[in-house]
Parts: C-alpha cells; sequence; structure tokens
C-alpha cells in the first residue's frame, strides 16, 4: 500500500506550487513569463499524478477491508475524484493550448484558477484529515500481521 508519508509530501508539494502560483497568477503580467507556465504545468501534472496515485494505490486496498464507515468514506472520495478530474480537465482545455498557457480573459482565468485551485486544496485538506488515517490504521495493521 502506498505509504502515508508518501502521501503527504505529494500533498505538501502540490500546496507549495498553489501557494506560489496563487501569488504569480495575480499579477497579469507574470501570467506570461516561461517560469510562471512551468510551475503552472507542474502543477497540473502533480495533481493528475496525485489523483491517480491515490486512486490506484489506496482505495482499492482500504475497500478490501473497510467497515461500512470506512467504505462511505472511501467511496465518497472515489466520487470527488471523478469530479475533480472533470473539472482540472476542463480547466486545462480551456486555459492550454500547445503547452502554454493561454490566457484571453485574465480576468475569467483569475476567477477560474482561484476556484479550482481552492477545490484542490480543500480536496488535500479532506484527504489529510479523513482518508489518510485510515491508510495509516491500514497500514499499522499490516504490519502487526
Amino acid at each position: 500500500m502506498a505509504h502515508a508519508d508518501d502521501l503527504h509530501v505529494q500533498i505538501h508539494n502540490i500546496t507549495e506550487l498553489n501557494n506560489v502560483l496563487t501569488n504569480l497568477l495575480s499579477e497579469r503580467s507574470l501570467c506570461d513569463m516561461q517560469i510562471t507556465g512551468e510551475l503552472f504545468f507542474r502543477y497540473i501534472e502533480q495533481v493528475k499524478h496525485h489523483l491517480l496515485h491515490t486512486e490506484s494505490a489506496v482505495f482499492g486496498r482500504l475497500l478490501a477491508n473497510a467497515d461500512d464507515e470506512q467504505r462511505r468514506i472511501v467511496e465518497l472520495f472515489i466520487d470527488g475524484s471523478s469530479e475533480i478530474k472533470h473539472i482540472f480537465s476542463d480547466y486545462s482545455k480551456k486555459w492550454c493550448k500547445n503547452g502554454k498557457l493561454h490566457i484571453e480573459d485574465y480576468n475569467l482565468f483569475r476567477r477560474d484558477t482561484v476556484e479550482v485551485f481552492d477545490l484542490v486544496l480543500r480536496r488535500l485538506h479532506d484527504e489529510t484529515e479523513k482518508l489518510y488515517p485510515l491508510v495509516k490504521a491500514a497500514e499499522a495493521t499490516q504490519r502487526a500481521a
């Protein structure tokens, strides 16, 4: 099973990028800089990787030995993953063209970005508070067995 520490490192890295990008993207003139684009696309890839990693390494294994409450929590996260991936995909298609940020309406871009970044941060917070305690408990059970 994916170690909770690995998941926390992923969350830390995504949160760091989120915070830096929030500041960079709040200034229109910085949005067109190459380094901003590089950080932006690193953020997108890390979020996608984290969601896929969580799905493949965590959900199935947690569900295999879950009680009703744990199953309910994991199923909520599965549903949330699908929704976030859809929103994130639409956001990327709207604002990214040929591997670059493509911003025609900065105010709309800024609003969309704040919404998507907040959604990701809320998800990461929920994982930390609700999902990872289940992961740690499962890891402790495996070590004890």
